[in-house]
């Protein structure tokens, strides 16, 4: 495991770390004592961040990650996210009331004193214009809730107003093969300015492990089942904003670059991995073995220049008109 710095702060991350999400809900069923297994071997293997959030599962991916890390609290990093919960297009819910409840409600399920990260989860652009939160996570940070604060972002517009504010640690941002628009202003400007990249929805919400058909249907409690189109939140949060069925297709496309990296999940990964920007790249998980083949891409060769133009080439020309959203 390599560790790479979060952007200005002093905080050394391994840079294949993992999503929470999958453990909490929402991707299907979920076993308890097999997810506390799979933390335990992403421990074992050198992984020391860890993202998840206030909603994911109402909490309990939190908890779930106090069981794991008990006894290893100061080896491990954590990092939350707020604002879900409540109403996202409400000024209350970014107030320094509310917004200290929320992190004292995850200090108390991570069995924490203090988040080492700590996120506005996807907020409305308003939000980030207006900037008050901002001044109440330089409060809670000075009160010592937490370390460093970043934002989780939707779009490139947004990550770029992001990077205004002077404290901002870190942007978390939906990137990978199929959604590959932050290498051309955000990551640079991000490296620029010292702050961290966090990169989520690395396989694209499971199309870039190749083993989806366009038969395939998801179990009714899985957001791939209810926000295919975007119905319960922001599309790019499935399926990196593809249709399915068209990103089923555009996967059999981009098959050729697991030749010679054991597999397609891993040379999407590994992709990640190769930009310079790029801090951490956090695939999620349910299982033993969906982390033990995730941290297997940590040792396939890296892209050359060829094939990453390739690549480049085959979103410009392919991909970037079907992506759905704002992004």
């Amino acid at each position: 495991m390599q560790y790479r710095q979060l952007g200005q702060t002093e905080l050394k991350i391994s840079e294949l770390s993992y999503g929470t999400w999958a453990i909490g809900g929402s991707w299907g069923k979920t076993n308890d004592e097999e997810s506390l297994r799979a933390l335990d071997v992403a421990i074992d293997q050198g992984v020391n961040f860890f993202d998840t959030a206030d909603v994911y599962g109402d909490g309990h991916s939190e908890e779930l990650l106090a069981q794991a890390i008990k006894g290893k609290e100061d080896q491990i990093y954590i990092a939350s996210k707020f604002c879900r919960a409540g109403d996202i297009f409400s000024k209350d819910t970014y107030s320094k009331e509310q917004v200290k409840t929320y992190v004292e409600n995850s200090l108390k399920r991570l069995q924490r004193e203090r988040l080492d990260l700590y996120q506005i989860h996807c907020p409305p652009i308003e939000i980030l214009k207006d900037g008050q939160v901002f001044k109440v996570l330089d409060e809670l940070q000075a009160e010592g809730k937490i370390r460093h604060y970043g934002v989780s972002v939707e779009s490139v517009k947004e990550g770029l107003l992001c990077l205004e504010q002077p404290n901002v640690a870190a942007l978390q941002v939906i990137f990978n093969l199929l959604r590959q628009k932050p290498l051309e202003t955000l990551l640079p400007e991000a490296k620029k300015k010292g702050v961290g990249i966090i990169a989520r929805v690395p396989l694209a919400s499971g199309l870039l492990t190749g083993k989806f058909t366009k038969e395939h249907t998801f179990e009714a409690g899985d957001h791939r089942h209810f926000n295919k189109d975007g119905e319960a939140f922001n599309v790019g949060e499935t399926f990196g904003g593809l249709e399915f069925k068209t990103g089923v297709d555009l996967v059999e496309e981009i098959a050729w670059i697991s030749e010679g990296r054991e597999s397609l999940s891993n040379a999407a990964l590994r992709w990640i991995l190769d930009q310079d920007e790029v801090t951490t790249v956090i695939p999620g998980f349910k299982t033993v073995d969906q982390v033990k083949r995730n941290l297997e891409a940590l040792n396939v060769p890296a892209f050359s220049e060829a094939e990453l133009n390739k690549v480049n080439e085959f979103y410009q020309n392919r991909v970037h008109e079907h992506i759905r959203g704002s992004y």
